[in-house]
């Protein structure tokens, strides 16, 4: 996900209370077929990336997810909630009868002057039809690589690798943290007139012109697989693989990427290092993962501190330690956290970012892979050579005072996908 910015007037204006309040008086007025348009365009507005319909004893909660935490917005009683998941199946162009099955479904439509497509997930619960929303991301919000939370050097490192003619370049790192963001602005840097690339996805997230574009259907026994072996026929230079989820998958990525393609795709890997040993664990031989894999970028979101709540303090001497062993300078810290405000749903947070670390295969991490190097031994290797940590990378973050100390704590210090400190 692409580095996001302080909102707008227009969208501060647009707050949580103000919103429960709107939705409530027009849902005693106009009834739920309209109020699921506001809901639909004031998500939009708050950049929200999803939006829940949860069934509940007392009728039907509604939460939207904004900068990765939920937030309730609606409670809808029992006899207002089967109008609306009911306008809404309709619109994803779903059974509206069938409530025992799961459905999926999607919705293209105009929001805000502009076409946003809507992806439509439906399952029964012992309380009744939960519906889940996914608000795809604007076609043309992709920016520049810096712009996601990418350092200088990290940009050319990247840059350089994905200029390659062929090879193998990944994402790395847990659901929802932007992997496939970062995957399509290095594509859109592809994206020249004189390069075939083409897509493999489940679902098509942005639009792109002058990238083919390819929805894999599995009811069908069209996935990954299948079209990736189709496209290797149609003379591609550049393919991207939504995720490399199988062994198979993984085995022809690695072929093609070996034979003259660019494969950009996204594993679901704790760190940079742990890809290795996915592929490894996949079946494939370490002198074709040395050989066909350039580069892994391991990532995660940092919500950013709220810039209309914004207080600054010194640092204690724990969150010194904290941040000095993960890089930080020595002495003395100011540190920023958001106090609550309405432009945030007094969380102190608006907006994320991402932090980043980057192994590059060069000669010696190939030698170290063939030879069967162990995951901590491939890390030492690359920060040895100048490779900045995802700890590292969020501890700048947090001295320089675009998120908080305690946003870290909960994304990586905590969490046992970071490598670190709770592994």
């Amino acid at each position: 996900m692409a580095e996001q910015t302080a909102a707008s007037p227009r969208h501060i204006e647009v707050r949580q209370k103000a919103l429960q309040q709107e939705l409530l008086q027009l849902l005693d007025v106009v009834g739920p077929g309209q109020i699921v348009d506001l809901l639909l365009e004031r998500s939009f507005q708050l950049r929200a990336t999803d939006i829940h319909f949860d069934p509940s004893e007392q009728g039907l909660r509604v939460r939207l997810r904004v900068d990765g935490m939920l937030h309730d917005v609606l409670q809808v009683d029992h006899e207002q909630a089967l109008p609306m998941i009911s306008r809404l199946k309709l619109m994803a162009e779903m059974d509206i009868t069938e409530r025992r099955l799961a459905q999926d479904g999607h919705i293209t439509r105009q929001f805000l002057d502009q076409q946003r497509d809507v992806r439509v997930g439906s399952v029964p619960t012992a309380l009744g039809e939960r519906l889940v929303l996914r608000l795809m991301p604007d076609s043309g919000a992709l920016c520049h690589l810096d712009q996601l939370g990418l350092d200088s050097q990290q940009v050319s490192q990247l840059k350089r690798y994905i200029s390659s003619p062929y090879g193998m370049i990944l994402s790395a790192g847990p659901v929802g943290c932007g992997k496939t963001t970062t995957m399509y602005n290095c594509l859109d840097l592809l994206n020249e007139s004189t390069r075939s690339l083409v897509t493999i996805e489940d679902p098509i997230e942005r639009r792109v012109p002058g990238v083919n574009q390819i929805q894999i259907e599995p009811r069908f026994g069209f996935g990954f697989v299948e079209a990736l072996r189709g496209v290797l026929r149609q003379d591609p230079n550049v393919v991207m693989i939504g995720e490399i989820r199988d062994p198979e998958t993984a085995h022809i990525g690695v072929r093609a990427a070996r034979t003259g393609v660019l494969v950009l795709s996204t594993i679901h890997a704790n760190d940079a290092a742990s890809s290795f040993d996915m592929f490894r664990d996949f079946g494939i031989p370490s002198m074709f993962i040395a050989d066909s894999l350039h580069a892994v970028v391991a990532q995660r979101l940092l919500r950013k501190v709220c810039t209309h709540c914004k207080q600054t303090f010194v640092a204690d001497e724990p969150t010194r330690h904290v941040l000095h062993a993960a890089g930080a300078p020595e002495g003395d810290l100011q540190l920023s956290r958001g106090a609550g405000c309405d432009a945030c749903f007094q969380t102190g947070y608006l907006g994320r970012t991402g932090v980043f670390e980057i192994i590059g295969v060069e000669d010696d991490l190939k030698h170290a892979l063939i030879a069967g190097a162990s995951r901590g031994e491939l890390v030492r290797i690359a920060r040895a050579r100048g490779m900045q940590s995802l700890q590292a990378a969020a501890a700048r973050r947090v001295v320089d005072g675009t998120t908080s100390i305690e946003e870290m704590h909960r994304v990586l210090l905590s969490d046992p996908v970071s490598g670190e400190r709770g592994a």
